[in-house]
């Protein structure tokens, strides 16, 4: 009789503790993060947001939140669309000039920030990559190559959609946030209602508040490269000198239906003279609510590791491995003493 009252006094005991951890006002807060709905995407909360088209002049930071806009919001606020660009870059010294000329092709489907989607770019100098995201599937080429699908994507899928998408933002971020927009009034772009601004340059620097908070860049052991900092010293030391254009931007959603920016930079050399960039940039958006369809391409090869240092890459393409003249049978000759 005795063990059975022991037995009922611990478990009312167990009872009345389990009952005032519930009483907890932390273990009740800890229990509602724990069971409550999950937060949207960031990028779905920032397409929720209401942007008022007609109110880019007034205000800078609205106008480059539009301007800076990436494909994944663009496609959460107007769904399916095509989106096209054409850039152009020349680069003149006193000695010569270089030219180069990129187009980009990024067709949405349905679905928004996980809809499918194919891009494609190509560039002057023979460059470029096409990508397919169908079905949470990926599959990825080289201009001239062979569709390979990506099992283990890893993002890259993503970036290369936000890039493909990013040529307003990088003419933004190149010309140091400094556009600056005026009014021209409503107009009609491919039967969707939109504000068309002119484009100029400010007289101060607008860069954006993420810019600003980067930290400073760190060094390898070995120092910088000379590529490197050139690149470094382009996006350092550049000046805008001049830029124009229009935008016209969607009234209903704020995405820029169309563009078209051109732009001077002068930027230092290590001679001391400069060396002015010249960048013209184009952009529509068509096809708005059309479903493009998107299919995974016919033939493309599998998934696979890369192979394992120079030897390995070789016998893949086909080329048998060589071991070294005189070598005991089984030791593989060096990387370098291969023949091709």
């Amino acid at each position: 009789m005795q063990k059975v009252l022991r037995v009922h006094a611990q478990v009312l005991i167990g009872l009345v503790l389990v009952a005032t951890s519930c009483a907890d006002p932390v273990d009740k807060a800890a229990k509602k993060r724990i069971f409550s709905p999950e937060d949207p995407p960031k990028v779905i909360a920032s397409a929720s947001e209401s942007i008022g088209a007609a109110a880019l002049a007034e205000n800078p930071q609205l106008a480059q939140r539009v301007l800076r806009m990436g494909a994944a919001e663009a496609t959460e606020r107007l769904g399916p669309h095509r989106f096209s660009a054409a850039l152009s870059f020349t680069w003149t010294s006193a000695s010569r000039a270089e030219d180069l000329k990129e187009k980009r092709l990024l067709e949405e489907g349905p679905g928004g920030l996980s809809g499918d989607f194919h891009g494609s770019l190509e560039n002057s100098r023979d460059q470029g990559l096409e990508i397919i995201r169908v079905h949470n599937s990926v599959f990825a080429r080289s201009r001239y190559g062979k569709f390979r699908q990506r099992m283990r994507d890893r993002g890259m899928a993503e970036r290369e959609r936000e890039e493909l998408y990013a040529a307003i933002r990088d003419f933004d971020s190149l010309f140091r946030g400094q556009l600056k927009l005026a009014s021209l009034g409503p107009v009609s772009v491919r039967g969707r209602s939109a504000i068309k601004y002119a484009v100029s340059l400010a007289s101060e620097n607008r860069a954006s508040a993420e810019e600003s908070s980067l930290p400073p860049l760190a060094g390898s052991k070995g120092g910088i490269d000379d590529s490197t900092a050139r690149r470094i010293a382009f996006f350092e030391k550049g000046k805008p000198k001049s830029a124009r254009g229009h935008v016209a931007v969607d009234a209903q959603t704020a995405v820029v239906l169309e563009s078209r920016l051109e732009g001077v930079l002068g930027v230092p050399s290590p001679d001391g003279r400069e060396v002015t960039v010249q960048l013209t940039v184009e952009t529509g958006v068509t096809d708005v609510g059309k479903d493009p369809a998107i299919k995974p391409p016919s033939e493309f090869l599998p998934d696979a590791d890369k192979p394992l240092g120079i030897a390995a890459a070789l016998e893949r393409f086909g080329i048998p491995h060589k071991a070294r003249p005189g070598a005991d049978a089984g030791v593989e000759a060096e990387p370098g003493e291969e023949e091709p």
